[in-house]
């Protein structure tokens, strides 16, 4: 081969295949799956149904909706989400056997546009654990593909740490998944390891070596472990990647998952360098963050890019004054773009119900009469306490409404504290019962919970007890979020007061409350997500 022919050789191979030269990335969000799989993200049957709908309602393509094998309350779930999805692919998680499949299909059938989802661990490390020779997993890998195939038209199939597979074993198990009938391939950077050279490499690779991989779709889905997982993704839609797994806010075992926020934003913005388009609608980004962020207890750090509360904020005096000059010389894009309102106007105690219900379509929510109403309420109780009502006051009290009636409800709270010992006397309501209790502690927040422990006796174990302001001043609001423990249960709690006690003895009463209901439907519920069971 001559110099020429080496050089427009090489040339080539830089090239994705014509099957992944079009301009449309597809979204996939695995925030119901793999984002919640973050210990304490476990999100309520309710919540679920109401991200699902947010993330249809944006414009996500596939919504990975759970894992349906996991448990009754996940099957229950998928299966909801499926029959109310009105645009979005509902998208199930199955394991490389039968039953895995049976079920996931059972879940998603429902959906105008199904999908079933089937993986296998592929690299050394994952397949000594079911202790499956390479042969013995490829054949494993056509039988259950092809099983999920029969079900459904539409088959995802992943090898699991793809990114620390063999070459010449992953190209092969790839070519038998696509042969067996899989329309997309997904290559996940299981446990963040890639780095985004690798991952353009792998995915250019894949199309242009694998035998039929010019007829299916790849994807790329990618962890957040050395804080590569956005370049990750973008880099394998460089190399032809035409789908990108993700979730909101980056959530996700471990570091995270990419985020599709970031990913979104990152191609809008630069379409000079990655001149590929989405179907989200960016406006709504903000709205289903801050979401995502009080059903899960994850609280969004604010130097977070694209969503952070500091994201648009400027305090240095030279980006102030560039900012009152023009915008463009220290924002790269406009809070409008992803729902951001441009300014943040306050409310006050006169302000009336229709003021609210415009200012609540003003930042993307739209609610119901009863909702409005309870809402409602509590903005004027608010407003009765604090000069001003600003827009993140709205959003918190939208967000931290409670869910009906609850088995545990704070009543009342009176707290003394000095340079001795703090005391709480609570009055809470158990099953419909007055109870009371007063106890002492170290500081406040610590003799409130010991006087909901002597009301309602527990052992959950404090994990995590956060505060942030919602807003500047001495008369903010505080969000508390609370996460508890139990016997391998856990449960989020979050509230928001201008009385940083109370906002704490409300958020560590809502977690109570959910581990009593998941530790009520606990038996029968959960099956075994593991290696063992690949027959």
């Amino acid at each position: 081969m001559t110099q020429t022919e080496k050089n427009r050789a090489a040339d080539e191979a830089q090239k994705p295949a014509s099957r992944t030269t079009g301009d449309k990335v597809v979204i996939f969000d695995t925030t119901l799956r793999d984002g919640e799989q973050s210990p304490g993200a476990t999100m309520t049957h309710a919540e679920k149904l109401e991200i699902a709908g947010l993330l249809d309602e944006m414009g996500v393509d596939i919504i990975e909706a759970g894992f349906p094998i996991a448990s009754e309350g996940d099957f229950a779930a998928v299966s909801e989400i499926a029959r109310r999805a009105e645009n979005a692919v509902i998208c199930g998680l199955a394991r490389a056997n039968l039953r895995d499949i049976d079920r996931c299909w059972e879940a998603v059938k429902h959906a105008r546009r199904p999908r079933i989802h089937t993986f296998i661990g592929t690299s050394p490390l994952h397949r000594a654990i079911p202790n499956l020779t390479q042969d013995e997993m490829a054949e494993r890998i056509d039988e259950t593909v092809t099983h999920a195939r029969n079900l459904c038209d539409d088959v995802q199939w992943s090898p699991m740490d793809a990114t620390r597979t063999e070459w010449d074993y992953l190209a092969r198990v790839v070519e038998i998944a696509i042969n067996a009938g899989a329309t997309t391939i997904n290559i996940p950077d299981t446990v963040g390891y890639t780095a985004p050279v690798e991952s353009a490499d792998l995915i250019r690779r894949l199309i242009n070596e694998v035998p039929g991989a010019d007829e299916v779709v790849f994807s790329t889905h990618c962890h957040n472990d050395l804080g590569m997982a956005t370049a990750n993704s973008l880099a394998a839609v460089a190399g032809g990647a035409r789908q990108i797994e993700c979730t909101i806010n980056g959530l996700g075992e471990r570091a995270g998952n990419t985020a599709l926020e970031e990913v979104v934003m990152a191609m809008k913005v630069r379409g000079d360098l990655m001149p590929w388009t989405t179907g989200i609608d960016t406006t709504k980004i903000m709205n289903i963050s801050r979401r995502v962020a009080a059903v899960s207890g994850f609280a969004v750090q604010f130097n977070k890019a694209i969503v952070g509360k500091n994201a648009f904020a400027h305090e240095s005096g030279i980006h102030q004054d560039g900012m009152l000059k023009n915008a463009e010389t220290f924002e790269i894009m406009r809070p409008e773009d992803i729902g951001l309102a441009g300014t943040s106007l306050p409310l006050g105690k006169h302000s009336g119900r229709a003021a609210l219900r415009a200012k609540l379509k003003e930042l993307g929510i739209e609610v119901g009469d009863n909702q409005l109403k309870d809402i409602f309420v509590r903005f004027k109780d608010l407003a009765d306490r604090k000069k001003e009502v600003y827009d993140d006051d709205i959003l918190a009290l939208v967000h931290t409404a409670g869910e009906g009636e609850e088995h545990l409800q704070l009543v009342n709270l009176k707290v003394v504290c000095g340079t001795g010992p703090a005391e709480a006397a609570l009055e809470m309501e158990v099953g419909g019962s007055d109870h009371n209790a007063t106890c002492q502690g170290d500081g406040p927040v610590d003799a409130t919970f010991k006087a909901v422990r002597a009301i309602y006796p527990n052992d959950a174990r404090l994990q995590l007890y956060q505060v942030s302001a919602v807003t500047e001043g001495a008369d903010a609001q505080a969000t508390v979020s609370v996460r508890l423990e139990e016997d391998g249960l856990i449960a989020t709690g979050q509230s928001a007061d201008t009385d940083t006690v109370v906002a704490s003895a409300r958020a560590y009463i809502a977690a109570l409350n959910r581990l009593r209901t998941r530790r009520e439907k606990l038996d029968g519920d959960v099956a075994e997500v593991s290696y063992k069971d690949l027959t």
